[in-house]
């Protein structure tokens, strides 16, 4: 009985100790993640009116956030009683294992800053890189976030691209679509070629300056080869691309100019 009482007066020293740091330390961590959504919704505010580029503020508001709940916990432990100068010692310390367990990650990381500072490209723009072609959905701190033409999510360490080759098809703001169509021997070419500059400049999508452009390219052993070249929009390439491997077939049909049978349209990229 004694023991259990001696347990007992124990467990209620250690309440009375550290019940109210406790409850401190959980009220200070639902204040601070309070504080900290709030001033985020500020910060985001601020630069919605200020029109900062999309992938450069979500990037921001992204280190903010991790930043100021890093600070907020290390606070709440510090209100429990623990040091914070011992506690800074261990951080590092684990830090330092984490880093050289997790190099590819800081990698990934450094990648993403030098993104967001020499923009090789932003939100929206369709890019290749590292193999995925895709319009950039987000740029995150580790990985940047592609929708490939199939509709698929591909998601591409941000070290591997700022250390790579990087295709920007939007930066310009216009793109060729090449395809060749190949004719009979005995055809007219230069028949031949107004037919389908009129079949490309009918297209809306196809845009005036540059102008198209329809070339012989190549005296092939069952054709004469041209080559097919409208410029659009990056949003609109792949509609101008199959209206121009149609259109040149119903275009030549109609003028009564030979498709070596059978034929395949072959596609420059």
């Amino acid at each position: 009985m004694e023991k259990a009482q001696l347990w007992i007066d124990k467990g209620i020293d250690l309440v009375l100790e550290y019940g109210p740091k406790v409850i401190m330390a959980i009220i200070m961590y639902l204040i601070g993640s309070w504080i900290i959504k709030k001033l985020v919704g500020v910060i985001r505010k601020g630069m919605a009116d200020q029109d900062y580029d999309e992938s450069l503020k979500k990037f921001l508001l992204s280190l903010v956030k991790w930043a100021l709940t890093i600070f907020l916990i290390i606070t709440v432990i510090s209100v429990l009683g623990v040091e914070t100068t011992s506690f800074a010692a261990v951080i590092a310390a684990a830090g330092l294992a984490i880093g050289l367990a997790l190099q590819g990650s800081l990698s990934n990381f450094a990648g993403g800053v030098l993104l967001i500072i020499f923009k090789p490209y932003k939100i929206g723009d369709l890019i290749e890189a590292q193999g995925v072609l895709g319009n950039v959905k987000e740029i995150e701190i580790f990985t940047t976030k592609l929708i490939t033409p199939q509709n698929k999510l591909a998601i591409v360490p941000n070290g591997a691209i700022a250390n790579g080759n990087i295709i920007n098809y939007t930066a310009e703001g216009k793109m060729r679509v090449d395809t060749t169509v190949g004719v009979d021997y005995g055809s007219d070419l230069k028949k031949t070629k107004e037919v389908l500059l009129e079949m490309l400049v009918a297209n809306p999508k196809v845009l005036k300056d540059p102008a198209p452009s329809v070339n012989v390219s190549e005296l092939a052993d069952s054709s004469v080869n041209l080559v097919v070249r409208p410029f659009c929009k990056p949003e609109d390439y792949w509609d101008v691309f199959f209206a121009t491997v149609e259109g040149s077939k119903h275009a030549l049909d109609k003028a009564g100019i030979e498709i070596p049978y059978p034929h395949e349209v072959q596609i420059n990229k």
